[in-house]
């Protein structure tokens, strides 16, 4: 079992990865922006972030910056799920410390896949 921060200003999109997550059997919070990210990071103390790049105020570029100053790989997970497609934008997304790069839609598989082959799972 995981314990994934899930972070997109869409409500839908946040709730339609959440419920996915819940359902493969880990434990969720949620955010809508990088300050109630950080928020959560604190308290809920997650293994995984999936977030998005576009958020209010922080960018998930900034955000990813941010967390991979304070944990390392081994400690937290960083999923990009975004609508930004492209070979760039998956190289800037590996550069500010994310572990991989999800185009929206995402297929669900991929997103399982994803959290299941972290080296670094919670126990």
């Amino acid at each position: 079992m995981r314990r994934v921060l899930i972070v997109d200003d869409h409500e839908e999109i946040r709730t339609s990865v959440a419920r996915l997550v819940r359902l493969w059997g880990h434990e969720v919070a949620v955010a809508n922006d990088a300050t109630g990210a950080l928020s959560l990071v604190e308290s809920f103390k997650p293994d995984c972030v999936v977030m998005d790049l576009s958020l209010p105020g922080m960018s998930g570029m900034e955000l990813a910056r941010h967390l991979r100053e304070r944990f390392p790989r081994a400690d937290l997970y960083l999923i990009a799920l975004t609508g930004y497609p492209g070979a760039d934008i998956r190289d800037a997304c590996l550069e500010a410390g994310f572990d991989a790069h999800l185009v929206k839609p995402a297929l669900s598989t991929q997103l399982k896949k994803l959290l299941e082959s972290d080296p670094h799972p919670v126990q």
